[in-house]
């Protein structure tokens, strides 16, 4: 079955964060740790996956990460640290 990954990558701790949605969340981070994504992330270096969510649906994970690009500064932030309080690289995890 397919997955679907909404997916939060920062600069640094506290630092520039960026939302997005994939369908491979390893090659999608790959490609963003090697700027091959032009854009944001190669603009400001967020290269680093701090918090990810797994979703069945494309739809369902399309409509979350709307939902948390609208959300303030600090409501991401504080979801972040519940799951990953260390700010940790994710990406040797999945890979």
């Amino acid at each position: 079955m397919k997955q679907y990954y909404v997916y939060i990558l920062a600069s640094k701790k506290d630092g520039t964060l960026y939302i997005g949605v994939t369908g491979d969340l390893v090659k999608r981070v790959y490609e963003h740790k090697q700027n091959e994504v032009e854009g944001f992330t190669k603009k400001y270096n967020v290269h680093n996956l701090v918090y990810y969510e797994i979703y069945q649906d494309v739809n369902e994970a399309i409509l979350r990460e709307k939902q948390m690009k609208k959300w303030n500064r600090q409501w991401k932030i504080n979801l972040i640290e519940k799951n990953n309080p260390g700010w940790n690289d994710l990406y040797k995890k999945i890979v």
